[in-house]
C-alpha cells in the first residue's frame, strides 16, 4: 500500500535524540532556543515560541495578544477542528463562514459579511499547504481594526506574493505533528512581530513564569522538550528539499491525471502540498478503487466543524459543503517514487 503521509525519521533525528538524552537536559532548555532561533529564518525573522502542540500554538497565541471572553473569531468551518476549538477555549466565539471554490481556504468575501462590533480577530487556514488571499483579508483586518491570526499548521514555507505564511498577521500558529511536512514528533511554534505578545506567550507555556518560582500570571504546562526541538531542527533543515520533492510531485500529478479536479494555484502563491487534494463527484467510490489497487487516500475534512457535535450549528455554507463531499487527498510525500507515482496515475484512472 502506498500510504498516504509518511513520516520521514532517519538516522540524524535519531542522532540528535541520543545528543539531548546524553546530555541530561531533557525539559525546555537549549534545543528548544536554537530551534525558535532557526524557525525564525522560515518566517521573515519573527519573534518564534516553542510549545508542545499546534493547538497549544492556536491557543495561547490568542490569549497572548488578549482574544477571550465576549470577542468574535471569524473562522472557516472547512478545516480541523483545532481551528475552532482554539477560538472556544480562549472563551471567545468561533464564527464560522464559507471558503472560496477554488484553493480550500476562506472567502475574504464572507469574512467581511460576518465582522460585527464583537469581532475582534480573524483567523484564515492556509489549507492544505496554500495559502489563504492574506492580500484581500490583511485589508479587511487593517480596515476594521481586527487582529489576523493565521493557522499555518500545514503550510511550513508557503508563500503568497513572496511573503513567508506566518508573516502577515500579529499571531500565527506552526504545528509539528508526525504526518506534518516538518515534525517534532509532537509540538508546535508561535510566531509573532509584536514582542508583549511573544512575552505573554512564553509567559502562559511556562505557568506564568518566567523565572522559577516568581510565577506573573496564571499559566498553562505547554512546553516543548528539548527532544522534540532537536528533532525539529534537523527536520527544519530538511524541509526545503523535501518541499521541493512534494512540488514535483504534484506537478507531476497535475499533468498526468484525468476526470478530477486538480489543486489549482494562485497567482503569486508558493503551495508546499502537505496535502495533494483532487475534487470528484464520485469521491468515496474513487477512494474504494484506490484501495483496492493499493493506494492510500484520505478525505480532510469529512464534515464542516460547524456540523460536529461540539458546535452543531446550522449555516448555510455552500462551498465548505460541497468540498465535505467532493475532495480526497492523493500521496504526495517526498518519499513517493516514480512507480509510486505511475501507480497513483494508474489507479486514479
Amino acid at each position: 500500500m502506498i500510504p498516504a503521509a509518511k513520516p520521514l525519521i532517519g538516522e540524524e533525528e535519531e542522532a540528535a535524540v541520543l545528543r539531548v538524552l546524553r546530555s541530561g537536559m531533557v525539559a525546555q532548555g537549549p534545543e528548544v532556543a536554537a530551534f525558535e532561533a532557526e524557525f525564525a529564518d522560515l518566517v521573515d525573522g519573527r519573534r518564534c515560541v516553542a510549545v508542545n502542540s499546534g493547538t497549544a500554538a492556536l491557543h495561547l497565541g490568542m490569549l497572548a495578544a488578549g482574544i477571550g471572553p465576549g470577542d468574535e473569531v471569524i473562522v472557516p468551518s472547512f478545516t480541523f477542528a483545532a481551528t475552532g476549538n482554539s477560538v472556544a477555549l480562549t472563551g471567545a466565539t468561533p464564527v464560522f463562514v464559507d471558503i472560496e471554490p477554488d484553493f480550500f481556504c476562506i472567502d475574504p468575501a464572507a469574512v467581511e459579511a460576518a465582522i460585527t462590533e464583537r469581532t475582534a480577530a480573524i483567523m484564515p487556514v492556509h489549507l492544505y499547504g496554500h495559502p489563504a488571499a492574506m492580500d484581500h483579508l490583511t485589508a479587511i483586518a487593517d480596515r476594521h481594526g481586527l487582529l489576523l491570526v493565521e493557522d499555518a499548521a500545514q503550510a511550513h514555507g508557503a508563500a503568497l506574493n513572496g511573503t513567508p505564511v506566518g508573516a502577515f498577521g500579529s499571531v500565527a500558529a506552526f504545528s509539528f505533528y508526525p504526518t506534518k511536512n516538518m515534525m517534532s514528533g509532537e509540538g508546535g511554534m508561535i510566531v509573532t512581530d509584536d514582542p508583549a505578545i511573544e512575552r505573554n506567550a512564553r509567559l502562559l507555556r511556562n505557568q506564568g513564569m518566567e523565572r522559577r518560582y516568581e510565577n506573573e500570571i496564571i499559566g498553562f504546562n505547554a512546553r516543548m522538550t528539548d527532544l522534540h526541538a532537536a528533532i525539529g531542527r534537523v527536520q527544519l533543515a530538511k524541509l526545503p528539499a523535501w518541499t521541493a520533492a512534494r512540488q514535483a510531485n504534484a506537478t507531476y500529478l497535475d499533468t498526468k491525471l484525468s476526470g478530477v479536479v486538480v489543486p489549482p494555484v494562485a497567482d503569486g502563491a508558493v503551495h508546499v502540498y502537505h496535502q495533494y487534494t483532487i475534487r470528484s463527484e464520485r469521491r468515496d467510490e474513487l477512494a474504494a478503487e484506490l484501495t483496492e489497487h493499493g493506494v492510500g487516500s484520505g478525505v480532510y475534512y469529512p464534515i464542516p466543524t460547524h456540523r460536529l457535535p461540539s458546535f452543531d450549528l446550522q449555516l448555510d455554507l455552500p462551498e465548505t459543503e460541497r468540498a465535505a463531499r467532493d475532495v480526497l487527498s492523493l500521496p504526495v510525500h517526498p518519499s513517493l517514487t516514480d512507480a509510486d507515482l505511475a501507480s497513483i496515475v494508474e489507479a486514479v484512472g
